[in-house]
């Protein structure tokens, strides 16, 4: 195995560093995985047999990807490793020592179905699904968060629910039940192998004392990503031989919503002052210009490990910059440039459009299939085709045509305890049309609701007869806007893990529903997008030839020849109720744009409307993203397209 010839200079001297604890900062694009796939090879090819070592990854695939290409890379092999994910591992070593816990080694493990099904039964034991409570899933949700970010399910609660008509302790009482039911079934839920492995290893010296011995070396990838539990297991296993190697990317790390702790990167030569760092800068994926965008753009957070990507790929041309008058503008546009880019040779499958949120390629949806261009959602279901949206709509749909039976039992299926026998009998009273301004029909159906199931109707029924009542009622967005106020908000709390964004959707929806003159057309562009092929599977996306839409989030660890940014204006990116709550906000929205850049290969286009509609019918001016503002302008080619 010839090292030198396989490696640049940047990755051999990480493969081959002596033993000791060492952290690998790989940029985008410079060869993270084939470093530590070498890396292990290396030290097997030294000598140290394959059972000694421990690879920790994110995925399976992941795991499977890296073991195979050392298998391939050595003659030797490396039966005998572990590899594996994290909750891999755990339950490897829970299986064998769970008794100093209380488990049997053939302990259940629940999977996210299971145990939400205890969640519920939890729920209904303390009496509580009688009245308006959150569903067993978002429950679950809160408990598997407090669990990775080791916060206390009291805090969580009051923090999600306290301004909702939710008790709070009533959560807490739940999840204790839910905990003790757990331990009388000898089962765990998948956060419990975690948490439970670091007890493990915590209380227990001698099976701490065993795996320090076993594992000769730990390598970890994606260290970035790792949250509290995870660092404290690494650091843990590693503390014997401390022969401890992390790979990562800190201006990477972007999922700090879901747990993973930027801290356990940045701390790491502090908590092994004797480190090695090495940097791979070294970048094989993107041409010169875009490089140069992606290093002064992550520039603006200082308080990171300072690396710039180096290009190997010939000088091309410099990334768009296209400022558009509006969203409106913004998605014909970039359909005009998707013809221009599919001229100049490129494939559809070759483009990629991405975005900080779901919302913001609504009206791109729309342009890409009125212009029969084939788009595929990779980050989600379309727009239109979310559980939330279709909900909201159901009103004006049921106010449109009261003989939709479809948007009827959408509707009155959000009631607390409505369900199909109901919903069939009342549609077969009203003679198969449900007219919202007749007082009768109205009477009877709210007769024949009963408890919380009436009282929510009786919310929902003054945002239906708004409509001929208010002349601002007729405005389709003022009734998404009405009907999320009194309604929605509470149900989508209660229902739903990632609240927030599902009502960030619905406000978006109210303002772009108000756009429209009459709700006929309205209703007419929602069934044009609902009545297209919604492909949302990855594997089929890359092979047909269509333009991927996706968020930020989901595009990372992918790539693209063309990569479009839109909503790159203050307001969209970065996400303002990130910036103002979350304690490292501003750095990691850059970072989720440095992410963007480096996705592209050849080229990058950054679009970014000047105006957005408000709710009153008014106009909101939005300035560049300081993200793209504070980078150098002359690295861009400026556009101002007009239509």
């Amino acid at each position: 195995m010839d090292l030198r010839q396989a490696l640049n200079e940047e990755q051999y001297a990480a493969v081959t560093a002596p033993d000791g604890p060492l952290l690998v900062l790989a940029a985008a694009g410079t060869g993270k995985t084939r470093t530590l796939v070498y890396r292990m090879a290396h030290l097997v090819g030294r000598g140290v047999a394959p059972d000694r070592i421990l690879l920790l990854t994110f995925t399976n695939r992941a795991s499977r990807e890296m073991l195979d290409r050392a298998q391939t890379a050595i003659h030797s092999g490396v039966a005998g490793l572990w590899g594996g994910t994290f909750h891999h591992m755990a339950n490897r070593i829970l299986r064998r020592h769970g008794r100093a816990l209380g488990y049997e080694s053939d302990f259940a493990i629940l999977d996210r179905d299971d145990a939400r099904t205890l969640v519920g039964e939890s729920i209904r034991a303390l009496e509580l699904n009688t009245k308006e409570f959150p569903r067993k899933d978002v429950l679950q949700a809160l408990f598997s968060r407090a669990a990775n970010t080791e916060a206390a399910v009291e805090d969580l609660a009051v923090e999600r629910f306290g301004n909702h008509a939710v008790d709070p302790d009533a959560v807490v009482a739940v999840y204790n039940r839910y905990t003790r039911r757990k331990r009388e079934l000898g089962s765990m839920d998948f956060d419990d192998l975690l948490v439970n492995c670091l007890r493990l290893l915590t209380e227990h010296a001698s099976v701490l004392d065993r795996y320090r011995e076993k594992f000769m070396h730990v390598l970890v990838d994606e260290y970035q990503d790792t949250n509290t539990l995870q660092a404290q297991i690494v650091d843990l296993l590693a503390g014997g031989y401390r022969n401890l190697l992390v790979v990562g990317d800190d201006f990477q790390s972007i999922y700090g919503w879901r747990g993973a702790d930027f801290r356990n990167i940045m701390s790491f030569p502090e908590r092994y002052p004797d480190a090695r760092v090495f940097k791979l800068e070294t970048n094989y994926r993107s041409v010169p210009e875009v490089l140069e965008v992606a290093n002064a753009c992550i520039a603006g957070n200082p308080e990171q490990f300072q690396k710039a990507l180096r290009p190997t790929r010939e000088a091309y041309q410099r990334p768009r910059l296209a400022r558009l008058r509006d969203g409106g503008e913004q998605a014909r546009y970039v359909v005009d440039l998707i013809g221009e880019l599919e001229r100049s040779g490129y494939r559809r499958r070759d483009i990629a459009v991405l975005y900080r949120a779901h919302f913001h390629a609504l009206e791109l949806q729309l342009e890409l299939t009125r212009a029969g261009i084939r788009h595929i959602v990779t980050s989600g279901v379309r727009f239109f085709e979310q559980r939330h949206i279709k909900d909201v709509c159901s009103v004006v749909k049921i106010l449109m045509n009261p003989g939709d039976e479809l948007a009827f039992a959408r509707l009155l299926g959000l009631l607390k305890g409505v369900g199909p026998k109901t919903i069939a009998k009342l549609w077969t009273e009203f003679g198969g049309r449900f007219n919202a301004f007749d007082d009768k029909q109205r009477a009877t159906l709210a007769g024949a609701l009963r408890g919380e199931g009436r009282r929510q109707w009786m919310r929902i029924e003054p945002v239906l007869t708004a409509y001929l009542g208010d002349k601002t009622g007729r405005d389709g967005g003022e009734i998404f806007a009405r009907f999320g106020n009194a309604f929605y908000d509470e149900y989508a709390n209660n229902n739903f893990e990632d609240y927030e964004r599902r009502m960030e959707d619905i406000r978006e929806l109210s303002l772009h529903a108000g756009r429209y003159e009459t709700l006929d057309a309205f209703l007419a562009d929602v069934a044009l997008l609902t009545n297209v092929d919604a492909e949302t599977d990855v594997q089929r996306s890359q092979a047909e030839d269509a333009v991927h839409l996706s968020t930020i989030h989901q595009a990372k660890g992918l790539e693209w020849s063309v990569v479009i940014l839109i909503w790159a204006s203050e307001g969209m990116l970065p996400a303002p109720r990130t910036v103002r709550e979350a304690e490292d906000g501003e750095a990691e929205e850059r970072r989720l744009f440095y992410v963007t850049v480096t996705r592209a290969k050849d080229e990058l286009c950054i679009c970014a409307p000047e105006m957005r509609r408000t709710r009153d019918g008014g106009v909101m001016y939005m300035p560049l993203s300081r993200f793209v503002s504070e980078i150098p302008q002359h690295l861009f080619r400026r556009v101002r397209p007009g239509f």
